[in-house]
Protein backbone atom coordinates (compact mmCIF):
# COMPACT_ATOMS: atom_id res chain seq x y z
CA UNK A 1 0.00 0.00 0.00
CA UNK A 2 0.94 3.34 -0.95
CA UNK A 3 1.67 5.69 2.06
CA UNK A 4 -0.33 9.11 1.25
CA UNK A 5 1.94 11.12 3.29
CA UNK A 6 5.00 10.13 1.11
CA UNK A 7 6.14 11.91 -1.92
CA UNK A 8 8.99 11.84 -4.44
CA UNK A 9 11.18 14.64 -3.96
CA UNK A 10 11.88 16.46 -7.11
CA UNK A 11 14.68 18.99 -8.04
CA UNK A 12 13.55 22.86 -8.19
CA UNK A 13 13.84 24.41 -5.02
CA UNK A 14 16.40 25.16 -2.36
CA UNK A 15 15.04 22.87 0.17
CA UNK A 16 14.23 19.75 -2.38
CA UNK A 17 18.16 20.42 -3.33
CA UNK A 18 19.26 20.29 -0.20
CA UNK A 19 17.82 16.95 0.47
CA UNK A 20 18.73 15.74 -2.58
CA UNK A 21 22.41 16.50 -2.17
CA UNK A 22 22.27 14.31 1.03
CA UNK A 23 20.76 11.70 -0.58
CA UNK A 24 17.08 11.99 0.41
CA UNK A 25 14.54 11.43 -2.14
CA UNK A 26 11.39 10.86 -0.63
CA UNK A 27 9.16 12.88 2.00
CA UNK A 28 9.65 9.65 4.22
CA UNK A 29 13.20 9.76 4.27
CA UNK A 30 13.20 13.26 4.86
CA UNK A 31 10.83 12.86 7.98
CA UNK A 32 13.29 10.10 9.30
CA UNK A 33 16.31 12.14 8.69
CA UNK A 34 14.66 15.68 10.65
CA UNK A 35 13.54 13.21 13.68
CA UNK A 36 17.01 11.89 13.98
CA UNK A 37 18.82 15.16 14.18
CA UNK A 38 19.53 16.57 17.74
CA UNK A 39 17.46 19.26 19.10
CA UNK A 40 19.32 22.76 19.42
CA UNK A 41 18.95 25.97 17.79
CA UNK A 42 20.28 26.77 14.48
CA UNK A 43 22.44 29.97 13.55
CA UNK A 44 19.40 30.95 11.13
CA UNK A 45 15.67 30.88 11.64
CA UNK A 46 15.35 32.35 8.05
CA UNK A 47 17.94 30.35 5.61
CA UNK A 48 16.10 26.92 6.90
CA UNK A 49 18.72 25.26 4.98
CA UNK A 50 21.12 26.10 7.90
CA UNK A 51 19.49 22.44 9.91
CA UNK A 52 21.88 21.04 6.95
CA UNK A 53 24.75 22.74 8.06
CA UNK A 54 24.35 22.59 11.93
CA UNK A 55 23.04 19.15 12.24
CA UNK A 56 20.17 19.64 14.59
CA UNK A 57 16.81 21.72 14.49
CA UNK A 58 13.97 23.33 17.02
CA UNK A 59 10.56 22.32 16.26
CA UNK A 60 10.43 25.68 14.61
CA UNK A 61 13.01 25.13 11.97
CA UNK A 62 12.52 21.02 11.38
CA UNK A 63 8.79 21.60 10.98
CA UNK A 64 9.42 24.88 8.75
CA UNK A 65 11.76 23.28 6.71
CA UNK A 66 9.38 20.25 5.74
CA UNK A 67 6.63 22.48 5.03
CA UNK A 68 8.82 24.33 2.67
CA UNK A 69 9.98 20.83 1.71
CA UNK A 70 6.21 19.69 0.42
CA UNK A 71 5.22 23.20 -0.83
CA UNK A 72 8.65 22.82 -3.00
CA UNK A 73 7.12 19.93 -4.58
CA UNK A 74 3.14 20.29 -4.82
CA UNK A 75 2.20 19.02 -1.28
CA UNK A 76 0.54 22.33 -0.11
CA UNK A 77 -2.08 20.74 2.05
CA UNK A 78 0.54 20.24 4.73
CA UNK A 79 -0.18 22.94 6.94
CA UNK A 80 2.47 24.29 9.05
CA UNK A 81 1.46 24.78 13.10
CA UNK A 82 1.87 26.65 15.70
CA UNK A 83 0.21 24.77 18.79
CA UNK A 84 0.33 26.25 22.27
CA UNK A 85 0.56 24.18 25.30
CA UNK A 86 1.25 23.73 29.11
CA UNK A 87 4.63 22.76 29.04
CA UNK A 88 4.72 20.56 32.29
CA UNK A 89 7.08 18.43 34.15
CA UNK A 90 4.97 15.05 32.99
CA UNK A 91 5.23 16.24 28.88
CA UNK A 92 8.52 17.46 28.85
CA UNK A 93 10.52 16.03 31.94
CA UNK A 94 13.72 17.55 31.22
CA UNK A 95 12.49 20.85 32.36
CA UNK A 96 11.23 19.50 35.69
CA UNK A 97 14.18 20.60 37.95
CA UNK A 98 13.57 24.78 36.16
CA UNK A 99 9.72 24.73 36.85
CA UNK A 100 10.59 23.15 40.46
CA UNK A 101 13.13 25.72 41.09
CA UNK A 102 10.66 29.21 40.42
CA UNK A 103 7.69 26.76 42.02
CA UNK A 104 5.95 26.85 38.38
CA UNK A 105 3.44 23.82 37.27
CA UNK A 106 3.93 24.48 33.92
CA UNK A 107 4.54 27.39 31.14
CA UNK A 108 2.66 28.01 27.98
CA UNK A 109 4.87 27.12 25.46
CA UNK A 110 4.59 27.49 21.04
CA UNK A 111 5.17 24.43 19.96
CA UNK A 112 5.13 23.92 15.73
CA UNK A 113 4.28 20.66 13.78
CA UNK A 114 2.54 19.90 10.92
CA UNK A 115 -0.83 18.51 10.08
CA UNK A 116 -2.10 16.95 7.17
CA UNK A 117 -5.85 16.63 6.84
CA UNK A 118 -6.73 16.04 10.69
CA UNK A 119 -3.19 14.36 11.29
CA UNK A 120 -1.42 16.02 13.37
CA UNK A 121 2.67 15.23 12.31
CA UNK A 122 5.44 15.73 15.23
CA UNK A 123 9.00 15.26 14.08
CA UNK A 124 10.65 16.95 17.03
CA UNK A 125 12.66 14.23 18.15
CA UNK A 126 12.71 10.18 17.53
CA UNK A 127 10.00 9.41 19.86
CA UNK A 128 7.90 12.83 19.31
CA UNK A 129 4.40 12.30 19.51
CA UNK A 130 0.83 14.28 19.65
CA UNK A 131 0.23 12.39 22.41
CA UNK A 132 2.70 14.06 24.17
CA UNK A 133 1.09 17.42 24.48
CA UNK A 134 -2.25 16.93 23.19
CA UNK A 135 -4.35 16.62 26.86
CA UNK A 136 -2.20 19.98 27.13
CA UNK A 137 -3.10 21.65 24.03
CA UNK A 138 -4.35 25.66 24.42
CA UNK A 139 -4.94 26.58 21.12
CA UNK A 140 -3.48 26.25 17.37
CA UNK A 141 -3.19 28.32 14.52
CA UNK A 142 -1.59 27.48 11.00
CA UNK A 143 1.62 29.85 9.50
CA UNK A 144 3.57 29.94 7.23
CA UNK A 145 7.61 29.10 7.58
CA UNK A 146 8.64 32.68 7.50
CA UNK A 147 7.08 32.97 10.54
CA UNK A 148 8.53 30.96 12.64
CA UNK A 149 10.71 34.02 13.53
CA UNK A 150 9.45 37.26 14.73
CA UNK A 151 5.83 36.40 14.29
CA UNK A 152 6.18 32.94 16.53
CA UNK A 153 7.94 35.00 19.39
CA UNK A 154 5.17 37.68 18.82
CA UNK A 155 2.48 35.58 18.95
CA UNK A 156 4.18 33.93 22.20
CA UNK A 157 5.32 36.80 24.42
CA UNK A 158 1.33 38.12 24.11
CA UNK A 159 0.06 34.78 24.92
CA UNK A 160 2.02 35.17 28.08
CA UNK A 161 1.61 38.85 28.86
CA UNK A 162 -2.27 37.72 28.99
CA UNK A 163 -1.84 35.16 30.31
CA UNK A 164 0.19 36.44 33.60
CA UNK A 165 -2.12 39.17 33.98
CA UNK A 166 -4.51 36.16 34.71
CA UNK A 167 -2.59 33.80 37.23
CA UNK A 168 -3.07 34.88 40.55
CA UNK A 169 0.02 34.37 42.61
CA UNK A 170 2.70 33.98 40.00
CA UNK A 171 4.89 37.86 40.39
CA UNK A 172 6.74 37.39 37.76
CA UNK A 173 7.51 39.96 34.76
CA UNK A 174 7.21 39.26 31.45
CA UNK A 175 11.22 39.24 30.65
CA UNK A 176 11.44 36.99 34.18
CA UNK A 177 9.15 34.22 32.49
CA UNK A 178 10.95 34.72 29.13
CA UNK A 179 14.26 33.91 30.86
CA UNK A 180 12.77 30.84 32.67
CA UNK A 181 11.34 29.68 29.66
CA UNK A 182 14.65 29.98 27.77
CA UNK A 183 16.62 27.81 30.66
CA UNK A 184 13.18 25.56 29.70
CA UNK A 185 14.76 25.53 26.06
CA UNK A 186 18.18 24.71 27.33
CA UNK A 187 17.47 21.73 29.28
CA UNK A 188 15.44 20.38 26.37
CA UNK A 189 19.16 20.80 24.37
CA UNK A 190 20.90 18.71 27.12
Amino acid sequence: MVNPLNFDVRPGGPVSEQFLKHHIFSFDGATNFIRQLPYGRNKSKTDLTTVFADGCGTCSTKHALLKQLADENGFADFKLIIGLFRMNAVNTPKIAATLNKYQLGYIPEAHNYLKWKNQVLDYTHRSSSYTDFEKDLIEEIEIQPHQITEFKVTYHQQYLKAWLATEQGLNLTLDELWTIREQCIADLSV
